[in-house]
């Protein structure tokens, strides 16, 4: 069975892209990634692999396996990044305080997006967005800058 890595610059080939050494290297490197794909880090990673592969091409290279429907792209507090699409459905929540990653499994998500549309009348989409806040450890160090919803809430009504 092919890895997603041998699948995705196979899909790439059949669309007449020349696959250098240096974009093999970058599409492993994008396949690996667990969770986001964030393009900085990508660059990073592969450029101290291979030296002399420019952004551009990084950045071509992830637009085109967008456009092949290998990868969506998805609005980080950072900037733009992608996840895999081949992954189930799924949303990711992402601490401003850290930038630690935590998957929430699908059942919940199901459950959150049917709490929202009972509730309000509206279908969320999860897909594009993370769900941002501050975890447990960073939220134990040091007060976020203003007060979150759950404690100007307890505050109003206590």
């Amino acid at each position: 069975m092919a890895t997603r890595a041998e699948s995705a610059i196979a899909l790439m080939r059949d669309q007449g892209v020349r696959m250098t050494p240096q974009r093999i290297a970058i599409v492993n490197e994008i396949m690996r990634a667990p969770g986001y794909v964030v393009p900085l880090a990508v660059i990073q990673r592969v450029q101290a692999k291979v030296p002399g592969v420019s952004a551009s091409t990084i950045y071509r290279t992830l637009e085109r396996l967008e456009r092949l429907g290998v990868l969506a792209h998805v609005h980080l507090e950072q900037g733009l990044g992608y996840h895999h699409t081949g992954e189930t459905h799924h949303a990711h929540l992402v601490c401003t305080g850290c930038g630690k990653e935590q998957e929430i499994p699908l059942g919940q998500l199901q459950q959150l997006e049917r709490e929202v549309e009972h509730a309000h009348g509206f279908r969320p989409d999860f897909s594009h967005h993370p769900i941002s806040g501050r975890c447990q450890d960073c939220r134990g160090t040091s007060p976020p800058p203003g007060r979150d919803l759950l404690d100007a809430h307890a505050h109003r009504s206590g």
